[in-house]
């Protein structure tokens, strides 16, 4: 997401290099050229316009210190604003009452079942949540089946009547059931359309006017650019919604609705999502977007996926061996699935300042460490302690099991031993090696 933005924007700076100081006279083109940017990625003209004017009064006459560039300030200056734009601070999710209710809201297509799936596995990891989701869709059998998958597969409890075409009697049912099985929330999955009818808002107003919900999240397509603002706007005054949530912002989206929709409905983004695993939903912050779309990287929510996907138990006992240079496949193998946890492995690339840039036009597949995976499950429970006692013989039959050539085993077995020494050589450093989860 917002590669051609983040691209554009970058080249729009490149107008003051060399400049001492910023001024009327050369800020014009780079206030154009931002502005041509935030049209191309489909933001609406109005606040393009509105945008850059701000950008355009804050910049004209600010004094450039030694230490930066004018092209250092401006960015600062665009970063600011599109924090701004975008919400400015981190929105506030409200869990109240007992039950919760949430209701979720969307059209069809928009990942508003897979996200209830996600937000109800995002609550049960919270310390004294315990979710039930709802079918409410009462159009959609497939819907039902879907979030029924999901359910199980999270392990979380699901309510549906698959006779009942009432939607507002089920959710109310539902809610019975929660109180009735001490579930505290309850993630209400409402029916879309595949465009906006008097029927399905009449509907989902019926069931919010019944079990009024703590929250009211409206699901959209980032992907649909101007189009999802719009669609925004007529739910909004429907429902007025709490908050907005961003699907899919793993394709091919220009970032029109991220950067406009707060604007046009004035209530927050609160959730972003990507992919259809269900641990990747991200609590939106607008200064961290703001810095990925400059090309900032975002290090903060990468430090947070790995914290949330390592424990200090293991890590100290992970140190420790480090520390004797018994690092082994196994320990490999195990921080190779940790860092799947934690998303895509691109998106992740992307968030660390500078690197971003670097692998836009490298593809990086998911799947990346299958090869390596494959070898490692080939090896006995004694190979993988023992990296040492690897002969060519043992590698021929790993190699073999793994359907790789010899040359790729003995490739693999080099660049482990390199990064062995390379862990060794970091823990008798001054300040010791650093690993995620581990203290000094």
């Amino acid at each position: 997401m917002f590669q051609s933005l983040s691209e554009k924007l970058e080249s729009a700076f490149k107008n003051l290099k060399g400049e001492a100081r910023i001024n009327e006279l050369n800020i014009a083109n780079t206030v154009k050229d931002i502005r041509r940017a935030l049209l191309d990625a489909d933001v609406n003209f109005k606040i393009a316009k509105e945008f850059t004017e701000k950008v355009r009064d804050k910049a004209v006459g600010e004094k450039v210190i030694n230490a930066i560039s004018p092209g250092q300030l401006m960015v600062k200056i665009v970063q600011d604003e599109l924090t701004e734009l975008m919400g400015g601070k981190e929105a506030a999710f409200t869990i109240e009452g007992n039950p919760a209710v949430i209701l979720i809201a969307g059209l069809q297509g928009s990942g508003k079942t897979t996200f209830t799936g996600k937000l109800a596995n995002y609550l049960k990891n919270q310390k004294g949540k315990s979710p039930m989701v709802v079918a409410a869709d009462i159009y959609r059998p497939a819907a039902i089946d879907q979030l029924t998958v999901l359910a199980e597969q999270i392990g979380v409890s699901i309510y549906s009547e698959r006779e009942n075409k009432d939607a507002v009697s089920i959710a109310q049912n539902a809610i019975k059931e929660a109180k009735a099985t001490n579930k505290n929330v309850v993630i209400i999955d409402t029916a879309g359309r595949l465009a906006i009818d008097e029927v399905m808002m009449t509907e989902v107003a019926n069931v919010k006017d019944a079990v009024k919900p703590t929250e009211i999240l409206f699901v959209v397509d980032a992907m649909t650019g101007q189009d999802a603002v719009n669609t925004a706007k007529a739910f909004n005054d429907r429902l007025n919604f709490s908050g907005v949530v961003l699907t899919k912002l793993d394709g091919d989206t220009r970032g029109g609705a991220a950067l406009s929709i707060k604007y046009t409905v004035d209530k927050p983004i609160k959730f972003v999502s990507s992919g259809e695993k269900m641990d990747t939903l991200d609590v939106f912050y607008p200064e961290r977007m703001a810095q990925r779309i400059l090309g900032m990287g975002d290090i903060t929510t990468l430090v947070e996926k790995a914290q949330a996907q390592y424990n200090e138990a293991e890590a100290k006992k992970l140190e420790k061996k480090i520390r004797k240079n018994q690092f082994d496949f196994q320990d490999f193998m195990d921080q190779l699935q940790q860092i799947k946890k934690m998303g895509n492995l691109k998106d992740l690339m992307g968030m660390i300042p500078g690197v971003g840039k670097a692998v836009k036009d490298v593809d990086i597949k998911d799947d990346a460490f299958k090869g390596i995976e494959a070898m490692i499950s080939s090896m006995t429970p004694f190979e993988r302690a023992n990296p040492d006692a690897l002969s060519q013989s043992r590698r021929a039959r790993i190699a073999k099991g793994s359907g790789k050539e010899i040359q790729e085993v003995n490739a693999f077995m080099k660049q482990f031993e390199q990064m062995k020494q390379m862990m060794k050589m970091m823990n008798n450093m001054p300040m010791g090696g650093r690993f995620p989860g581990m203290k000094r």
